[in-house]
């Protein structure tokens, strides 16, 4: 038995999954207005993001159990004492890491979020779960939230927020990465500048798709 599987966190995960996998890109369309083309344009601009992110403040970004679970196993393993996560959105993958360090006996979350909305909402979902003492949620733009203000030595990044700020965020972390921090990046693919830079060997980064 873990925390994932115990009340009250199994029920709340068990709602926001529910909520968050019948979202389709249809919905989001709808939602906002945008129509596919305009999206995409905007989930790849580094000045577009804003809006885009905007119009889904009453959405949860879509994301899957699997996805968590991986996160939950990758935590446990590498047994990060601080972890990182740029894009709270309603806070799913902050549960499941914050339910992973739980079970690790202990350690420290800072995850961002610009959407006030959002930032009420995962701080409601942590509180509800038994797991905010672990969670330090920083509203506002990450680049800013980010930007100061970090542990000397960061274990584990999560880039689950805005892909065209992916490589951005990892340059404001990295001089802080501990040697051999895991880095986990979302739907890495869909930011071109930050695979380069972590395929790139002089860099320093092994990158597995």
């Amino acid at each position: 038995m873990n925390t994932l599987t115990t009340q009250p966190l199994a029920h709340v995960l068990d709602t926001l999954l529910a909520q968050s996998e019948t979202i389709t890109a249809e919905d989001i369309c709808a939602a906002t207005g945008l129509s596919a083309q305009v999206l995409e344009q905007q989930k790849s601009s580094k000045t577009g993001y804003t809006n885009f992110y905007a119009r889904l403040k009453d959405f949860a970004i879509p994301g899957s159990r699997r996805t968590g679970e991986l996160l939950y196993m990758l935590t446990r393993i590498s047994k990060p004492k601080v972890v990182v996560e740029f894009g709270t959105s309603f806070g799913i993958s902050t549960l499941f890491i914050a339910a992973a360090l739980r079970d690790n006996g202990g350690g420290q979350i800072i995850t961002t979020e610009f959407e006030p909305s959002k930032v009420a909402r995962a701080q409601h979902n942590l509180e509800t779960a038994g797991l905010a003492d672990l969670v330090e949620i920083r509203p506002g733009d990450a680049l800013r939230t980010l930007g100061c203000n970090l542990p000397q030595h960061i274990d584990m990044l999560l880039l689950d927020g805005a892909k065209a700020l992916y490589c951005d965020i990892l340059k404001l972390a990295e001089p802080k990465l501990r040697p051999g921090a895991l880095v986990f990046a979302d739907d890495a693919g869909d930011s071109p500048e930050y695979m380069d830079y972590v395929r790139t060997p002089a860099n320093g980064y092994m990158s597995l798709d």
